[in-house]
């Protein structure tokens, strides 16, 4: 009897492996851009920036209008990203690097650990920015098929596409992040684009020192595109574009003063494009409102890998895609804490379809500066000239905040009119502050206790 158990066993145990064996692979491509913006590229809309790699990427899957990273600066988001944890929570409240140092809680779990321990191979290509390695210990690292640091993301796909056709039957997990286009806007590939040619947002000043800084920005778009075309491409020649999950996002706004750094739309409201190629759709444009803290639970959920729902503050997106809108995706909760370590200016984000409230916890300091930020010649032009209007916004209102900003972003999408003391809006103010309050309550916010005690 013995004997035939182990038989039994030995047996069950190679049908099961056959099974595993014969599965299909789950492959995942994780593409994140350096300060884009939201319509910075043909298939949101803008007509000057050549994107054909991520247009071509909408046409065959489906494009978010309404999403949003959760903070906008870089370490912080990418924690995010990779935990779908809030960073107060994970503990990545500003910069990994330099003196900034801040840090990954040990016992938060990531994406890419989740993903090896289940069988995956994975991959950090580009720009990492998060901290410390083993929180986020990928497998393999640009330095082991291209020199990474300062290539230009055409170059680096190419680095990429030794990973990809690897000779190794795990499925793969590819963390592709461009430099492009963060500030200062690298050398490039692409062809220059004239200032005049610029489409200049209602949220800067259209002068000549911020068309010259956009047309650079445009040309570092084009340039962050050229990796996503060679990726694309390298997928199609392995047989992968039939069995990889491909998301496409920018880790927070555009490097410009009032979007990077800022909770105001072009801080937060960001490009998202994703192909699920078991999904017969194409061409979907959604207006589902998700957020970067959804990435990691849809990725496990597409990989199979087990993970409980309540492990995040984000949820998986991955039954919604084809779907041009979805009930119960209507509204999403920001926060952010630090930029470099010099700005702190913690503040909290309910938004929902009509309205946003932002609660700025040290409304009592002016609004901090990135070193990028204030050096850039659309600020600075600003200074020189004694403007007092940063675009529709008053200069004091941008440097000096209250504590709490209501907006009717039907009526008023630059978010210029604070409707926070406005008398017929207080019902209204109260009840989005309890949300607020009950959004940092569900995600531990450590500074939920300023409701009391400031």
């Amino acid at each position: 009897m013995r004997t035939l158990f182990i038989h039994y066993t030995l047996y069950m145990l190679l049908v099961l492996a056959t099974i595993g064996a014969d599965a299909a692979p789950k492959n995942v491509v994780l593409y994140v851009t350096d300060d884009q913006g939201t319509n910075d590229a043909g298939c949101y809309g803008n007509p000057v920036i050549k994107t054909p790699g991520l247009d071509s990427l909408a046409a065959a899957g489906t494009r978010f209008t309404h999403a949003f990273c959760t903070t906008p600066s870089c370490s912080a988001s990418r924690s995010v990203i990779l935990t779908g944890l809030h960073n107060h929570a994970n503990g990545q409240y500003g910069h990994a690097h330099s003196y900034h140092h801040f840090t990954t809680f040990d016992t938060v779990k990531s994406l890419p650990n989740r993903l090896r321990e289940g069988g995956y191979r994975t991959a950090s290509f580009g720009k990492y920015h998060v901290a410390p390695k083993e929180q986020y210990n990928f497998e393999f690292w640009a330095r082991d098929f291209a020199d990474g640091k300062g290539n230009l993301p055409s170059e680096l796909a190419a680095g990429a596409d030794a990973f990809i056709r690897a000779d190794d039957p795990r499925p793969f997990f590819l963390y592709f992040c461009t430099l492009e286009p963060h500030r200062p806007f690298r050398r490039t590939e692409a062809a220059a684009v004239h200032p005049k040619d610029v489409i200049v947002p209602s949220f800067l000043p259209d002068n000549a020192a911020t068309r010259q800084e956009l047309a650079e920005y445009y040309s570092s778009v084009e340039q962050a595109d050229s990796g996503l075309v060679r990726l694309i491409q390298t997928l199609k020649d392995t047989g992968h574009w039939e069995d990889t999950l491909i998301i496409y996002i920018s880790d927070n706004g555009i490097a410009f003063p009032g979007a990077k750094t800022n909770v105001y739309e072009p801080g937060l409201r960001l490009p998202c494009v994703v192909r699920n190629p078991e999904l017969p759709t194409e061409g979907v444009v959604t207006d589902a409102m998700i957020t970067w803290a959804d990435i990691t639970p849809t990725i496990l959920e597409f990989t199979g890998t087990p993970a409980s729902e309540a492990e995040f503050h984000g949820r998986s997106f991955l039954s919604i895609l084809g779907e041009t809108s979805a009930p119960g995706w209507d509204s999403i909760f920001a926060s952010h804490t630090f930029h470099e370590i010099t700005m702190y200016y913690p503040m909290r984000v309910l938004r929902d379809r009509k309205y946003k409230l932002i609660w700025n916890l040290a409304s009592g300091l002016p609004f901090p500066f990135a070193s990028d930020l204030w050096e850039s010649k659309t600020w600075q032009h600003l200074l020189i000239t004694d403007a007092t209007h940063f675009a529709k916004r008053p200069m004091e209102a941008y440097l000096h905040r209250p504590a709490f900003e209501l907006y009717d972003l039907d009526a008023d999408p630059d978010e210029v009119h604070n409707l926070a003391e406005d008398p017929d809006y207080q019902a209204l103010l109260a009840e989005m502050q309890a949300r607020l309050k009950a959004e940092q309550e569900r995600t531990n916010d450590p500074w939920i206790l300023k409701w009391e005690h400031e």
